[in-house]
C-alpha cells in the first residue's frame, strides 16, 4: 500500500490508536487529534498536513473538521481530507453488532458524530484552501453511499471546499487495498495532490527518533505518516501530499 507513495519521496509511517474495547470512541478521537498536534509542533514550518481515514478511519479523520485545536495550544495545518468509504453519523450502528465493543450510547453516538455535529453548527473551515474529498466504492453498502453523499451535501452547505468520488467496481475492502496498485484511480490521486506540493527529500517525525526515509511502522492497526518537503524538514501522515495521516481498520468492524 506504501510503495506507490514511498516511490515517489513521500515517507510513511504508521501512527496507532487504542481499539475498543479496551479504547473509547472519545480516547480514539483524541489520540487522532494528539498526533496531529504532535507533527505540527515538530514542524511548525510545513506545507500542510493531509489526512486520509478508510471506513472507521474516515471517520476519525472527519472529526478532526471539529476538533478543537484551542486546548491543544497548536492549531495543525491542515490542507486537505481523504475520507474513503467513511461512517459520519453513529446513531445507525448504535442498534448493530457493531456496537458490541463500542458500547456507544445516544450521548457518545452524537457527539461523535461529524455529520450531526456539522448540521448543528455548520462549522466554517478554519483554512478556505483545505480541501475535503469524499470518497465511496460503487459496491459499498447502501449506508456507506447514503452517509458519503449526505456528509458531502453538508460540507458545501457549510461553506468548504469539497468534492465527492465514487470508484468504479470496487467494494468496501478493495477500495483501500488497491492502493498498492500504481495505476489504481485514487492512488494516481495522491500522487496529483502530491505534485501541488514542494519537491524534496522526505522524513518521518518520531517520539522516539527519526524513521527513516522509505516508510516504518508504529503500529499496523492504525494508518500511515506521508510527507512532502517543508522547508528544511519533512513531515507526514499517510497516502498524500506535504504531510498526510492515514487511518484504516483492517477487519469487518468498523473498530
Amino acid at each position: 500500500m506504501v510503495n506507490p507513495l514511498t516511490a515517489q519521496g513521500v515517507t510513511v509511517v504508521v501512527v496507532g490508536y487504542a481499539i475498543a474495547p479496551k479504547g473509547t470512541l472519545d480516547q480514539m478521537v483524541d489520540q487522532v487529534a494528539r498526533s496531529l498536534v504532535f507533527v505540527q509542533k515538530q514542524y511548525p514550518r510545513n506545507e500542510g498536513i493531509y489526512l486520509c481515514g478508510h471506513s472507521a478511519g474516515a471517520h476519525l479523520a472527519a472529526m478532526m473538521l471539529l476538533a478543537n485545536w484551542t486546548k491543544h495550544g497548536v492549531t495543525p495545518n491542515l490542507k486537505g481530507f481523504f475520507l474513503v468509504s467513511g461512517i459520519y453519523d453513529l446513531e445507525p450502528i448504535m442498534h448493530t453488532s457493531v456496537n458490541d465493543p463500542l458500547l456507544l450510547t445516544l450521548e457518545d453516538a452524537r457527539r461523535n458524530s461529524p455529520q450531526r455535529l456539522l448540521e448543528v453548527g455548520l462549522m466554517q473551515p478554519v483554512d478556505p484552501d483545505c480541501h475535503i474529498l469524499v470518497i465511496v466504492g460503487h459496491h459499498d453498502s447502501p449506508e456507506f453511499h447514503r452517509q458519503s453523499r449526505e456528509f458531502y451535501q453538508t460540507l458545501c452547505r457549510a461553506g468548504w471546499k469539497s468534492s465527492f468520488k465514487g470508484v468504479h467496481d470496487v467494494d468496501h475492502f478493495e477500495i483501500i487495498w488497491k492502493l498498492t496498485q500504481p495505476d489504481y484511480v485514487l492512488t494516481q490521486v495522491g500522487r496529483a495532490s502530491l505534485h501541488h506540493g514542494q519537491h524534496g527529500s522526505c522524513y518521518s517525525p518520531d517520539t522516539q527518533g527519526d524513521l527513516g526515509r522509505r516508510g516504518a511502522q508504529w503500529n499496523h492497526r492504525a494508518g500511515f505518516l506521508a510527507s512532502r518537503r517543508l522547508g528544511d524538514l519533512t513531515i507526514g501522515i499517510e497516502c498524500c501530499p506535504t504531510c498526510f495521516l492515514y487511518f484504516t481498520s483492517l477487519r469487518n468492524s468498523p473498530r
